[in-house]
Protein backbone atom coordinates (compact mmCIF):
# COMPACT_ATOMS: atom_id res chain seq x y z
CA UNK A 1 0.00 0.00 0.00
CA UNK A 2 2.72 2.31 1.06
CA UNK A 3 4.62 1.75 -2.55
CA UNK A 4 1.59 2.65 -4.20
CA UNK A 5 1.36 5.73 -2.64
CA UNK A 6 4.74 6.62 -3.21
CA UNK A 7 4.50 6.10 -6.68
CA UNK A 8 1.29 7.90 -7.14
CA UNK A 9 2.95 11.03 -5.81
CA UNK A 10 6.14 10.52 -7.35
CA UNK A 11 3.86 10.34 -10.55
CA UNK A 12 1.59 13.26 -9.61
CA UNK A 13 4.99 15.62 -8.63
CA UNK A 14 6.58 14.74 -12.14
CA UNK A 15 2.58 15.65 -13.73
CA UNK A 16 3.17 19.01 -11.89
CA UNK A 17 6.63 19.35 -12.90
CA UNK A 18 5.63 18.95 -16.91
CA UNK A 19 3.28 21.21 -16.30
CA UNK A 20 4.73 23.96 -15.09
CA UNK A 21 7.37 23.60 -17.76
CA UNK A 22 4.75 23.69 -20.35
CA UNK A 23 3.34 26.52 -19.00
CA UNK A 24 6.18 28.26 -18.76
CA UNK A 25 7.20 27.91 -22.37
CA UNK A 26 3.50 29.42 -22.76
CA UNK A 27 2.53 33.11 -23.33
CA UNK A 28 -1.13 34.65 -21.81
CA UNK A 29 -2.76 32.94 -24.77
CA UNK A 30 -1.68 29.67 -23.69
CA UNK A 31 0.58 28.93 -26.87
CA UNK A 32 4.19 28.29 -26.62
CA UNK A 33 4.44 30.62 -29.88
CA UNK A 34 1.68 33.10 -28.97
CA UNK A 35 4.79 34.98 -26.35
CA UNK A 36 7.16 34.30 -28.08
CA UNK A 37 5.63 36.49 -31.51
CA UNK A 38 4.16 39.26 -29.09
CA UNK A 39 7.81 39.10 -27.76
CA UNK A 40 9.07 39.77 -31.25
CA UNK A 41 6.71 41.89 -32.36
CA UNK A 42 6.97 44.17 -28.99
CA UNK A 43 10.71 44.43 -29.41
CA UNK A 44 10.85 44.45 -33.15
CA UNK A 45 12.35 48.31 -32.96
CA UNK A 46 15.35 46.71 -30.57
CA UNK A 47 16.63 43.27 -31.15
CA UNK A 48 17.45 42.05 -27.40
CA UNK A 49 21.07 41.66 -26.96
CA UNK A 50 22.85 38.23 -25.78
CA UNK A 51 22.76 37.80 -22.28
CA UNK A 52 25.90 36.39 -20.45
CA UNK A 53 24.11 33.19 -20.17
CA UNK A 54 24.15 32.84 -24.24
CA UNK A 55 27.29 30.88 -25.95
CA UNK A 56 28.90 32.94 -28.52
CA UNK A 57 27.77 31.54 -32.11
CA UNK A 58 31.91 30.91 -33.07
CA UNK A 59 33.82 28.02 -32.06
CA UNK A 60 36.79 27.95 -29.71
CA UNK A 61 39.85 29.25 -31.27
CA UNK A 62 37.82 31.55 -33.77
CA UNK A 63 37.38 35.04 -33.37
CA UNK A 64 33.82 36.77 -33.63
CA UNK A 65 32.89 38.46 -37.15
CA UNK A 66 31.66 41.53 -36.77
CA UNK A 67 28.32 42.29 -36.26
CA UNK A 68 26.49 44.35 -39.18
CA UNK A 69 25.47 48.09 -38.08
CA UNK A 70 21.83 48.57 -37.14
CA UNK A 71 22.00 51.23 -39.99
CA UNK A 72 22.64 48.39 -42.31
CA UNK A 73 19.90 46.12 -41.74
CA UNK A 74 16.97 46.74 -44.33
CA UNK A 75 14.53 44.37 -42.99
CA UNK A 76 14.49 46.09 -39.66
CA UNK A 77 11.81 48.88 -38.36
CA UNK A 78 12.96 52.44 -38.38
CA UNK A 79 9.90 54.09 -37.51
CA UNK A 80 6.38 53.18 -36.87
CA UNK A 81 4.10 55.74 -36.38
CA UNK A 82 -0.07 55.45 -36.18
CA UNK A 83 -2.76 58.34 -37.02
CA UNK A 84 -5.61 58.24 -35.25
CA UNK A 85 -8.26 60.96 -35.14
CA UNK A 86 -9.32 63.16 -38.07
CA UNK A 87 -12.74 64.15 -38.95
CA UNK A 88 -13.59 60.90 -40.03
CA UNK A 89 -12.06 59.11 -37.26
CA UNK A 90 -9.87 56.55 -38.99
CA UNK A 91 -6.40 55.06 -38.07
CA UNK A 92 -3.29 54.22 -40.11
CA UNK A 93 0.27 53.09 -39.58
CA UNK A 94 3.35 53.72 -41.48
CA UNK A 95 6.58 51.40 -41.10
CA UNK A 96 9.51 52.49 -42.76
CA UNK A 97 12.52 50.06 -42.74
CA UNK A 98 16.21 50.69 -42.40
CA UNK A 99 16.25 50.09 -46.18
CA UNK A 100 13.31 52.93 -46.93
CA UNK A 101 10.96 51.00 -47.91
CA UNK A 102 7.97 51.36 -46.33
CA UNK A 103 4.07 50.14 -46.07
CA UNK A 104 0.94 51.92 -45.06
CA UNK A 105 -1.15 49.59 -42.74
CA UNK A 106 -5.02 49.86 -41.95
CA UNK A 107 -6.66 49.80 -38.75
CA UNK A 108 -6.70 45.92 -38.70
CA UNK A 109 -2.95 45.88 -40.17
CA UNK A 110 -3.64 45.47 -43.87
CA UNK A 111 -1.27 46.52 -46.08
CA UNK A 112 -2.88 49.49 -47.96
CA UNK A 113 0.04 50.69 -49.95
CA UNK A 114 4.27 50.07 -49.72
CA UNK A 115 6.50 52.55 -51.51
CA UNK A 116 10.11 53.30 -50.88
CA UNK A 117 11.74 56.63 -50.17
CA UNK A 118 14.96 58.10 -51.72
CA UNK A 119 18.30 57.89 -50.63
CA UNK A 120 17.76 61.77 -49.76
CA UNK A 121 14.15 61.61 -48.46
CA UNK A 122 15.35 58.39 -46.11
CA UNK A 123 18.41 60.80 -44.87
CA UNK A 124 16.50 63.78 -44.00
CA UNK A 125 14.02 61.01 -42.14
CA UNK A 126 17.05 59.39 -40.35
CA UNK A 127 17.95 63.13 -39.31
CA UNK A 128 14.56 64.00 -37.86
CA UNK A 129 14.52 60.95 -35.82
CA UNK A 130 18.11 61.39 -34.38
CA UNK A 131 17.36 65.27 -33.69
CA UNK A 132 13.83 64.37 -32.18
CA UNK A 133 16.05 62.48 -29.43
CA UNK A 134 13.19 59.82 -28.57
CA UNK A 135 14.96 58.42 -24.98
CA UNK A 136 14.17 62.23 -23.83
CA UNK A 137 11.16 62.83 -25.34
CA UNK A 138 7.98 62.94 -23.09
CA UNK A 139 6.05 59.57 -23.40
CA UNK A 140 3.25 61.76 -23.69
CA UNK A 141 2.81 65.27 -25.07
CA UNK A 142 0.41 67.32 -23.16
CA UNK A 143 -0.42 70.87 -22.82
CA UNK A 144 -1.16 72.74 -26.40
CA UNK A 145 -4.56 73.84 -27.63
CA UNK A 146 -7.26 71.33 -28.28
CA UNK A 147 -7.64 70.89 -31.85
CA UNK A 148 -11.09 69.22 -33.07
CA UNK A 149 -11.22 66.62 -35.03
CA UNK A 150 -7.51 66.14 -35.01
CA UNK A 151 -5.27 63.65 -35.24
CA UNK A 152 -3.32 61.71 -32.13
CA UNK A 153 0.05 59.70 -32.62
CA UNK A 154 2.12 57.22 -31.56
CA UNK A 155 6.23 57.06 -32.85
CA UNK A 156 8.02 53.82 -32.17
CA UNK A 157 11.85 54.52 -32.77
CA UNK A 158 14.73 52.80 -31.26
CA UNK A 159 12.74 51.07 -28.72
CA UNK A 160 10.93 54.67 -27.68
CA UNK A 161 7.50 55.05 -27.75
CA UNK A 162 6.17 58.66 -27.46
CA UNK A 163 2.48 59.89 -28.14
CA UNK A 164 1.33 63.41 -28.75
CA UNK A 165 -2.21 64.69 -30.13
CA UNK A 166 -1.75 66.97 -33.20
CA UNK A 167 -2.14 70.24 -30.48
CA UNK A 168 0.72 69.47 -28.48
CA UNK A 169 3.05 68.06 -30.72
CA UNK A 170 7.05 68.88 -30.17
CA UNK A 171 8.47 70.24 -32.90
CA UNK A 172 11.32 67.85 -33.42
CA UNK A 173 8.47 65.39 -34.12
CA UNK A 174 6.70 67.41 -36.63
CA UNK A 175 10.05 67.49 -38.30
CA UNK A 176 9.57 63.35 -38.32
CA UNK A 177 6.29 63.69 -39.90
CA UNK A 178 7.37 66.00 -42.56
CA UNK A 179 9.44 63.58 -43.65
CA UNK A 180 7.39 60.21 -43.60
CA UNK A 181 5.12 58.95 -47.14
CA UNK A 182 1.90 59.73 -46.69
CA UNK A 183 -0.58 58.20 -44.17
CA UNK A 184 -3.13 57.72 -47.12
CA UNK A 185 -3.23 56.91 -50.53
Amino acid sequence: MRTSRTVAVVRLGAAVLLGAAVLVGCGPAGSPDASMSRSRSATADTPAPPSASQSPSHGPGQTPSPSPSREGMPAETLVRVTRTGGFAGQTHTLVVKGDGSWTRLDVKARPTGTGKLSPQELDTLRAALAKADFAHLPKVSTGGPVIYDGYAYTFVHGGFEVASDQGSMPPALTAVLDALPPFTG
